[in-house]
């Protein structure tokens, strides 16, 4: 969308109410890819940071909820599925964590999802995350200098969310740092219990 075209989104009578009607259907339905369909457009549209908030606290509620769910379940969360929301929003609050240089909490979130989700490429990334936040690199950081802007870099759609692309081998970069996934999982293996 053009800046004409937000604009007129954001003055649009008809198009601002089926997006409160919207919210409300997706806040009574806790419907978690509803939810994620309204705050992307609050946040494309810039349509007030309470509002967002509000949404996304709801997200992180009913994303808490569920993967708690799985873990008494033992059950993995499939990307191929819905889950893809609920791998989103921890994968997110993980990023925010990190971002405020909390290594510990970011750590824990992306070592729970490496115990929950069932996508090998996916948990070899986030296991990457895990290894520079248990070494206190803060997001910025690792960030300029091991992720790869290569625009060419074919990534499939459902990895959009995430930090995939790297300036390094990943195989050989986990190899490498065997040892501290391995002190990692030692440290954390007690938030599975």
């Amino acid at each position: 969308m053009n800046q004409q075209e937000l604009q007129e989104a954001r003055t649009n009578p008809e198009f601002l109410g089926y997006l409160n009607e919207k919210e409300k259907e997706a806040l009574e339905n806790q419907s978690i890819s509803e939810l994620y369909e309204v705050l992307d457009s609050l946040l494309i549209l810039d349509l007030g940071d309470d509002r967002v908030h509000k949404i996304y606290s709801e997200i992180l509620k009913i994303s808490f909820d569920k993967i708690e769910e799985r873990l008494k379940q033992d059950t993995k969360l499939d990307i191929n599925t819905d889950d893809i929301y609920f791998v989103r929003s921890f994968y997110e609050h993980a990023i925010e964590k990190w971002s405020m240089t909390n290594f510990n909490g970011a750590a824990e979130l992306f070592f729970i999802l490496t115990q929950i989700i069932e996508d090998k490429f996916l948990i070899d990334t986030i296991n990457i995350h895990l290894i520079a936040c248990s070494d206190n690199v803060d997001m910025d950081t690792f960030y300029e200098n091991n992720v790869l802007l290569d625009e060419s870099e074919e990534v499939d759609e459902k990895y959009g969310y995430f930090i995939t692309t790297f300036k390094f081998d990943t195989k050989e970069y986990l190899a490498n740092n065997e040892n501290i996934l391995n002190q990692q999982f030692d440290k954390l293996k007690h938030l599975l219990a």
